[in-house]
């Protein structure tokens, strides 16, 4: 177990940090069970930090040597049995040589319950017993939505034109029914959620917030108002499969109707089509059907942001996303795939293949939020669309910009003649000039409405 000497500044420094949502610190006379209930919410929620030694009021409290904490370490690795969702890292203090324990908690895939049988979240600097916990399970991504019965008669979803056709193409050596039956599609004789939003027509008679809303607003601000719409939000419906085509259809046209700079002057945004419907494939398959909200597409002057219910499930987060594999509605991942032309073709590499597609064009890539309640991947074009825009935007912070800072701006470190073409193709377009009197490697360069430079 590493062990890290901290300096008398450093241990006040750590006295100095907020408890928050994730960090705590607990004094080294805590009893060890009590101890599981910071780690249980931590683990339970987004994961965080917690450093035994430290006082309430800041002040350093370390243990006399390493076997003090013995008793601290056993409570938390009964709660992590398998060392994969905890590290410890002892703290030596240089001024008194005694130790604290600093204990990373990552975010678990399964719930975590302390020593006392109950399990715990984090909500701001507390740690929350959890009073429902069927909630909780719905939440991570334990339990999902999709295996509930829905109250309405099988045979609509049996004589569906959707689940008919998919019968025909997919399964022709059976009818539908027998089919969603041995799916488990309909169950006790009543519908799934998953067997209703993969088969049934129109959903959203007996889901009415399995919609995807799209808008339009005409401002680069944070959010969006009404005064910005550039019309009312669109409504799409209808099964996943044809919620997926359409949303991306018609989101790629909204974006294309936005100019953006080129170096020859304005042209429309392209973004690759696999992008737009990889983030929109993700966002309808692997959201929280539980929450009571619908997918949302904003389109923006300068990004398009989706938007899904329900957090991130299990052991993911916003930085491990696109490396670890977690999926909350396994059904309804698994017989989408066995659609003619699926949308989910590549199962597991859906925002993989999102980021390398944005890459290979020179765009920045996307961003993942996770807010807590929803899930917003946020995709940028416009000023950060192009190396040419993106060099504009420094110079709208910057007086100047030579050859070896367009280089590091934009990750190439060996394009000097790839980053002449582009200051040619901007001074062309009117946008940026060669500062006076400077020439050769030592050519700078400006926004042409900026001040005259000595």
């Amino acid at each position: 177990m590493e062990t890290a000497r901290i300096t008398g500044a450093a241990v006040a420094q750590l006295g100095r940090l907020h408890e928050g949502p994730f960090f705590d610190r607990k004094s080294i006379r805590i009893a060890p069970g009590k101890l599981t209930r910071t780690a249980s919410a931590f683990a339970n929620t987004d994961g965080g930090d917690l450093i035994i030694g430290i006082e309430d009021d800041g002040s350093w409290s370390g243990a006399p040597d390493m076997e003090a904490l013995n008793g601290h370490l056993q409570a938390l690795e009964a709660l992590f049995p398998y060392g994969t969702e905890c590290m410890y890292t002892f703290l030596q203090n240089t001024d008194d040589s005694t130790y604290g324990l600093l204990v990373t908690v990552s975010k678990a895939r399964e719930i975590k319950e302390a020593s006392d049988g109950k399990a715990y979240v984090r909500r701001g600097a507390q740690s929350l017993p959890v009073s429902d916990l069927a909630h909780l399970k719905m939440q991570k991504g334990i339990t999902s939505l999709e295996t509930a019965t829905l109250n309405y008669a099988y045979q609509d979803l049996v004589v569906s034109p959707v689940a008919v056709d998919f019968a025909k193409s997919v399964v022709p050596t059976t009818e539908p029914e027998p089919w969603l039956r041995k799916q488990s599609l309909i169950v006790n004789d009543l519908p799934t959620v998953a067997g209703t939003l993969l088969f049934h027509e129109e959903p959203q008679i007996h889901l009415p917030k399995s919609s995807l809303k799209l808008y339009r607003y005409t401002t680069s601000d944070t959010e969006g108002s009404r005064d910005h719409l550039a019309y009312d939000p669109i409504s799409i419906d209808g099964c996943i499969y044809d919620q997926v085509k359409a949303a991306v259809t018609e989101t790629v046209r909204q974006v294309e109707t936005i100019p953006t700079l080129d170096a020859s002057g304005l042209k429309a945004i392209k973004y690759p089509d696999e992008t737009v419907h990889e983030i929109i494939t993700n966002a309808l398959i692997h959201r929280d059907y539980s929450v009571n909200d619908d997918v949302h597409v904003r389109v923006f002057d300068n990004r398009v942001e989706v938007q899904s219910p329900g957090s991130l499930p299990a052991n993911i987060t916003a930085s491990n996303i696109l490396d670890e594999r977690f999926s909350r509605n396994p059904v309804i991942v698994r017989l989408l795939n066995k659609f003619p032309d699926a949308p989910n073709k590549d199962v597991g590499e859906g925002l993989n293949t999102a980021f390398e597609a944005m890459r290979k064009l020179d765009l920045r890539e996307p961003e993942i939020r996770d807010t807590g309640t929803s899930v917003i991947v946020v995709i940028w074009h416009e000023t950060l669309a192009s190396p040419e825009s993106r060099i504009v935007d420094y110079l709208r912070k910057n007086k100047t910009i030579n050859n070896s800072q367009a280089r590091a701006l934009l990750n190439r470190p060996e394009a000097e003649r790839t980053i002449r073409r582009y200051f040619e193709a901007l001074i062309t377009a009117g946008e940026i000039e060669r500062v006076p009197q400077s020439s050769g490697r030592g050519a700078k360069y400006r926004l042409v409405s900026a001040e005259p430079t000595d």
